[in-house]
């Protein structure tokens, strides 16, 4: 016996098909939504613990800034104060500038110098005097920028060309001449002191060496 099928099978085929691709493209999209939600819900984990991190960094920051206001104001503080006690021992030290001055003076002054007049304001001091010869000047010039850390920068300011009277028959030329120089505080003489000390043993080892 021969069965022939009346019913659109096709039809039913592609229905079945229709189906199957519909239940498979809403599971795709179920899948699809629930990755979508744990990317999502990792990333918004991930962006509140950096927040947090950051807040936790902008409060250590702000913490530091006080601290470093903190630190900077005691540095001032401690800059000033250092500035006083320089000051003070400046003070004390220059007390005995006027003994180093006149000390210092008549060990510089070379043989036919005299000093007429002094007068000294701050550190500047001015010496006016005479000298037997313009060379004599130039002598105490060296003498006071060379040979003594008491004194520095010596400049001559005036140097005047005169006589002056031995004997009523006998006159002598002379040079009146003005001189400024620095004097120098107690703290720096004693560093170039101290310095001229310690190169002195070198110098002297290589004077030997040259021999």
């Amino acid at each position: 016996m021969i069965l022939i099928n009346l019913l659109p099978h096709r039809e039913l085929a592609r229905k079945l098909r229709r189906d199957i691709f519909n239940v498979n493209l809403g599971a795709s999209a179920l899948v699809g939504g629930l990755l979508a939600g744990i990317i999502f819900l990792w990333y918004q984990a991930q962006i509140s613990g950096q927040q947090g991190k950051n807040q936790l960094l902008q409060t250590e920051i702000t913490r530091f800034d006080a601290q470093i206001k903190d630190i900077a104001g005691l540095e001032s503080e401690i800059t000033a104060l250092r500035a006083r006690q320089q000051a003070v021992e400046d003070l004390q030290a220059d007390r005995n500038l006027p003994v180093h001055l006149l000390t210092e003076l008549v060990k510089q002054l070379p043989d036919g110098v005299y000093i007429t007049s002094m007068r000294q304001e701050n550190q500047s001091v001015a010496l006016q005097g005479v000298a037997q010869s313009n060379e004599r000047v130039s002598e105490l010039l060296r003498n006071l920028g060379n040979n003594t850390p008491w004194f520095s920068k010596p400049e001559l300011v005036e140097i005047v060309a005169a006589s002056i009277a031995l004997t009523p028959r006998e006159q002598r030329r002379v040079s009146n001449f003005t001189i400024r120089v620095r004097l120098v505080r107690a703290s720096e003489a004693e560093k170039m002191l101290a310095a001229a000390s310690a190169t002195a043993p070198l110098l002297a080892a290589s004077t030997s060496v040259k021999k």
